[in-house]
């Protein structure tokens, strides 16, 4: 009788949807759930009308509109060109091929990466895929979520399994107390900025550690999100009680009887003890402080109290030419500190930071005070329930007296493919995964930063230490 080698979460998943295996070949890998939107399905739609085929499994796959989805007066027709007819072919392509869409003004409607864990679409022990590279957020449930290329998704669409390389595994293990201040969006920052942006190529990341078990699921959902930030092919976290109390009761979870026997399956999931990891790295959560980028990279980051780095204390000779090309774009001194930066816009939304728990953490700053002259402020949930919800709570009342924007949801100013975009030169702190040069708007200067950090400096009108709030 052999003894079965220690598996590690990820290897079982992966093992566990192989449909087929071939010596110097991709696997063919079994995709439990597939999730779609307007930006990267019309071609793959295209592919399958031309060869004749149709979707092949309508029931693993999701779909709504998000990253072109205007954030306001969403009951009207869109008013970009671009946008309206993304839109409208995603609705003409679900219609023809019999996918559901939440579409504008429906209930579930929202960004992919939020409806998909809120609905409970997002289960742990699954293949997840999506033509988005934040896929990775569902990783905090404890499944294999990646994104993929609109090729990839016509090949999902047409056979429900994609062929893949295995990655390499990588543990980054987070034990200890944060400190005052510091939230999950701080802990991926800090890890980005140690390992670069791209420090995790070729690696799928398991998040481990006493600090990642104490956090709650949107959290986890955060560091998962921005795995693919440092070059990973995603993140995940095992799935624990905190997992399974989120996950129950939602919309299209497993129900009570079926629900208890998959919690039993999915506590199996968990690293066997000896389990081998191509890379492991430790983090201790008291050296990770409230985190802000500089740069045009998410990598470019650094403690808020911390300053800029000089050119020559630059580790790497070759970096040398970027770091000046960044800083040159974000009109920023080597050696300087961004305390007391002044901002002229506050984005708190997108993938990242857009559920219930950010908005919550958001209203406790903000509450009773006013924002700084001169700052627009926007605020747009992840998804129209996180909406809802934080309507019920008065979270929009609070707001609407601090003299902050709350919008409809979709993807907004994260990336400028709708009518939310910074405009030139001007500097925006966003909660948002990423900093590249015309993210948010041509020209556009983006520090990212975590809820918390984004409210304060929306009150103070400047790069702030939220300590200073809190």
């Amino acid at each position: 009788m052999s003894i079965q080698k220690p598996k590690t979460i990820f290897e079982k998943i992966w093992d566990n949807h192989v449909v087929k295996k071939a010596e110097g070949y991709p696997d063919a890998l079994f995709i439990d759930r597939h999730f779609i939107h307007e930006v990267t399905s019309p071609q793959a739609f295209d592919g399958l009308r031309k060869r004749g085929i149709q979707v092949f499994s309508t029931s693993r796959t999701s779909a709504t509109a998000d990253h072109n989805v205007p954030t306001k007066d969403q009951h009207l027709p869109i008013k970009e060109a671009m946008s309206r007819h993304q839109v409208e072919t995603l609705r003409k392509n679900c219609a023809e091929f019999g996918v559901e869409l939440y579409d504008l003004g429906h209930p579930y409607q929202g960004i992919v990466h939020i409806i998909g864990p809120e609905l409970g679409l997002t289960l742990p022990g699954m293949t997840i895929v999506c033509g988005d590279s934040h896929t990775s957020t569902h990783g905090a449930f404890g499944n294999i979520a990646f994104g993929i290329g609109t090729s990839e998704v016509e090949q999902v669409l047409a056979t429900q399994c994609i062929l893949q390389y295995k990655p390499k595994t990588m543990k980054i293990e987070i034990n200890g107390t944060l400190s005052k201040g510091v939230v999950s969006k701080d802990i991926i920052l800090y890890v980005i900025s140690k390992i670069s942006a791209s420090g995790a190529t070729g690696y799928f990341v398991e998040y481990a550690g006493d600090t990642i078990r104490n956090l709650s699921m949107e959290a986890r959902m955060t560091i998962c999100n921005m795995s693919i930030e440092m070059g990973a092919r995603g993140g995940l976290i095992a799935p624990d009680e905190i997992t399974f109390n989120y996950i129950k009761g939602r919309k299209f979870a497993p129900q009570g009887e079926l629900f208890d026997k998959k919690v039993a399956e999915w506590k199996k999931l968990a690293t066997d003890e000896g389990a081998v990891y191509d890379q492991v790295l430790t983090i201790n959560a008291e050296d990770i402080g409230p985190m802000i980028t500089y740069g045009t990279n998410p990598g470019m980051g650094m403690r808020v109290s911390d300053r800029i780095p000089t050119i020559e204390e630059l580790k790497e000779i070759s970096e040398r030419t970027s770091f000046k090309k960044s800083l040159d774009y974000m009109g920023l001194e080597p050696g300087s500190q961004l305390l007391g930066k002044a901002v002229d816009y506050v984005f708190i939304g997108s993938c990242t930071n857009a559920r219930i728990e950010d908005l919550r953490l958001v209203a406790g700053i903000v509450k009773g005070k006013k924002k700084a002259a001169g700052v627009e402020v926007w605020v747009v949930p992840g998804s129209k329930q996180v909406e809802v919800q934080a309507k019920a709570e008065g979270l929009d009342k609070i707001f609407e007296a601090a003299g902050f924007e709350l919008r409809s949801p979709g993807c907004s100013a994260c990336l400028g493919m709708n009518e939310d975009k910074v405009p030139v030169g001007k500097y925006c702190i966003s909660t948002s995964n990423r900093n590249f040069e015309g993210r948010q708007g041509p020209k556009s200067r983006t520090f990212l930063a975590s809820p918390l950090s984004a409210a304060a400096a929306a009150i103070t009108g400047r790069v702030t230490d939220v300590r200073e709030l809190v």
